[in-house]
């Protein structure tokens, strides 16, 4: 069924539309279960498969009436989605609608965002950074040469995959997303801090905009806070434009010269100058064995719990485990499936879990 009731380009029968109205709907394969997060045009669901009560899905459901005139940037977000299938990328595996709703069927990650897991940690260096921005390095890498650049690459936007030691990153949230094929891109979009010099100057801009925001990520993870900051946007922005930033001591004191290296080489200001993740793949910091083995996490988790905690983290986490929890029980029966829903709603978009993209 062509999203949001348009009229398919090949005319059928009435009687052929009539057949194919009577499809499979997502209730027909799916149990929905719990919230997991509400935005102003969707709600996220805990969604059960009726073949296998083990088996879990994040449901994203649209309410098309209150999408109503953004319905073309939710088509762009499916038309990206279908075409990326990276082992670090959330997948979209189906998609449904009805006559009031669009149902996007996610791949359900458990594991927690990003900054909350280093602060957990007993034990956090060099490598385990560089291994976590090689794994992304990986994804957008591939992700470009799909054609399509993130545009709003940030923490909040890379999630564990699940709740084990040895979980792989994912990155979601492809709201904001675009094909370069679908035309220039000089819409000033992202999130401060993580945005790109040339995004601000509103000039046209490419892939290059995803690895400057890798570059600031990267930087965060090896000193716990912003390379940028100021709570004035307009002084902020100052700084991304002149690329400003510094090492500061005595928090980058014990950090390689190979990692300080990587950061000014993808978060350079001149975009013909900035690496692109195949050349940022091969930095020896990446690469090699350039990346300290010496344990940074109590320096790094202070200033991310100083910079960054928020009051939803101990709800976050503890929505996650319930998820987990869940699945290790197979849920066997519905009634072990309750969940307060209240608590689950309270948490609202501050939970990433499978498919917390743009809403």
């Amino acid at each position: 069924m062509p999203l949001f009731g348009k009229k398919d380009s090949t005319k059928k029968s009435k009687k052929e539309s009539k057949d194919s109205d009577k499809g499979p709907s997502v209730e027909d394969k799916y149990d929905m279960k719990d919230i997991l997060g509400t935005g102003a045009f969707s709600q996220v669901r805990l969604a059960q498969t009726k073949e296998d009560a083990s088996v879990m899905f994040a449901v994203k459901i649209i309410d098309k009436k209150a999408l109503k005139g953004k319905e073309d940037s939710l088509e762009n977000e499916i038309k990206v989605l279908r075409r990326l299938k990276h082992p670090n990328i959330v997948r979209l595996l189906e998609t449904y609608e009805d006559k009031s709703k669009v149902y996007l069927v996610m791949e359900l990650v458990t594991g927690g965002e990003l900054f909350d897991r280093i602060v957990e940690k007993g034990s956090y260096t060099e490598k385990d950074a560089a291994d976590l921005i090689r794994q992304v390095l990986e994804a957008v890498d591939y992700m470009h040469d799909q054609g399509v650049v993130h545009r709003d690459l940030k923490p909040e936007n890379l999630l564990y995959y699940s709740p084990d030691e040895d979980s792989k990153i994912m990155i979601s949230d492809f709201g904001l997303s675009k094909m370069e094929d679908s035309g220039i891109m000089a819409t000033a979009c992202g999130t401060p801090g993580y945005v790109a010099p040339e995004v601000l100057a509103q000039k046209p801009y490419g892939k290059a905009v995803d690895v400057w925001s890798i570059g600031v990520i990267s930087y965060i993870l090896l000193c716990g806070y912003p390379p940028f900051y100021d709570e004035n946007d307009a002084n902020l922005f100052a700084q991304i434009l002149k690329g400003e930033f510094e090492f500061d001591s005595p928090y980058w004191d014990d950090i390689s010269d190979s990692a300080k290296d990587f950061i000014r080489m993808l978060m350079n200001v001149d975009v013909d100058r900035r690496y692109t993740c195949k050349q940022a793949l091969g930095h020896p910091w990446i690469s090699g064995n350039a990346a300290s083995n010496k344990n940074i996490h109590g320096t790094v988790s202070e200033q991310l719990k100083k910079n960054f905690a928020k009051s939803r983290w101990r709800q976050l986490m503890h929505a996650i485990a319930m998820v987990h929890k869940m699945q290790r029980l197979a849920l066997s029966s519905s009634n072990s499936m309750d969940i307060d829903d209240k608590r689950c709603t309270s948490i609202q978009e501050e939970v990433r879990q499978g498919l917390m993209f743009g809403s």
